[in-house]
């Protein structure tokens, strides 16, 4: 063998193992950083979810008569929520779900809007967030069975002739359409999401892409892989349409036209290929879970209209 050849050989070897090595470290990467909180981080945003609050906003959370609620999650894990009574409805239940990087507290103008409607309301910290425990992020997926857990603690509370709401934002309505799709009791009777994901590997790849101006090929197959062996669970496991395809419960879609963290093409997938009982509101002014701050009160009509529709008069 030529010299020259030899050396070509041997300089494909090294590159190709360099490829690799750099490969397998970006997903790496992309794995700890998508996956993994700080103690810190949780801090954090508890304290970001307070200040994204309006002062009237807080401090009637700060009033509301408030019942610490605790469930331990299938793997172990101590998880805890609010439960604020309504002293104006019995047997009405919205259970609401916070987004990525925040924790319950991010969810008090949606708790004010369920309590006006007549409903009382549960606001859990996902695992990973607030003052649950944990330190990997569910993104929705493994966050469905502790909502599965935080339905039964609901009716073991509450009584079992309660009706049920899931409504979440962002990575938290990727968590309530993902439990849709579990066996759920019949109590539970609609769901509400605003600015949710329609898959997580899909959502995932358009923030590595448009957020980090990194390749998606090959970070994302090596994030996927390292997933499932250190998270017991994959990007591609998420396929949070196939969930609420397969539950059939009624379903209101909110997102906001400009929403650049999850495309509004999001929401035309799940409102086109939904069969059930659906509703679709696309605020033309709003960013991601904006629509709350854009237009309050068309939000809360359209929620309200929806729910009147699907459960009832309050």
């Amino acid at each position: 063998m030529k010299q020259s050849t030899k050396f070509g050989l041997k300089l494909a070897g090294v590159v190709g193992a360099a490829t690799y090595a750099g490969t397998l470290f970006g997903g790496l990467v992309a794995y700890k950083f998508a996956m993994h909180v700080s103690d810190a981080q949780k801090q954090k945003g508890q304290e970001r979810s307070h200040a994204e609050n309006t002062e009237i906003e807080n401090f009637w959370y700060l009033k509301q008569p408030k019942q610490q609620w605790m469930i331990q999650s299938f793997d172990g894990l101590n998880l805890a929520a609010t439960y604020i009574p309504n002293p104006k409805t019995v047997g009405r239940l919205a259970i609401l779900a916070h987004g990525l990087g925040h924790s319950r507290e991010q969810m008090i103008p949606y708790a004010r809007i369920f309590m006006s409607l007549g409903y009382d309301v549960l606001m859990p910290d996902a695992r990973a967030f607030g003052d649950s425990q944990g330190h990997t992020i569910g993104y929705g997926w493994l966050d469905r069975l502790d909502y599965e857990r935080w339905i039964t603690m609901a009716l073991n509370q509450l009584g079992l002739d309660i009706d049920i709401v899931l409504m979440g934002i962002s990575m938290g309505a990727a968590t309530v359409m993902a439990t849709s799709g579990e066996p759920l009791p019949a109590n539970v009777k609609a769901i509400v999401e605003d600015s949710g994901y329609a898959d997580l590997y899909d959502e995932a790849k358009f923030r590595l892409t448009h957020k980090f101006h990194l390749p998606a090929y090959p970070i994302m197959p090596v994030a996927n892989q390292l997933a499932h062996v250190r998270a017991g669970y994959g990007f591609k496991d998420g396929r949070i349409l196939q969930q609420v395809l397969t539950s059939g419960l009624p379903i209101l879609m909110i997102h906001g036209s400009k929403d650049q963290t999850v495309p509004v093409r999001n929401a035309h997938a799940l409102y086109n290929q939904l069969p059930q009982q659906k509703g679709l509101y696309i605020d033309p002014d709003a960013g991601h879970v904006e629509a709350i701050r854009t237009h309050p009160d068309r939000y809360q009509a359209v929620v309200d209209e929806f729910l009147r529709e699907q459960v009832g008069l309050s």
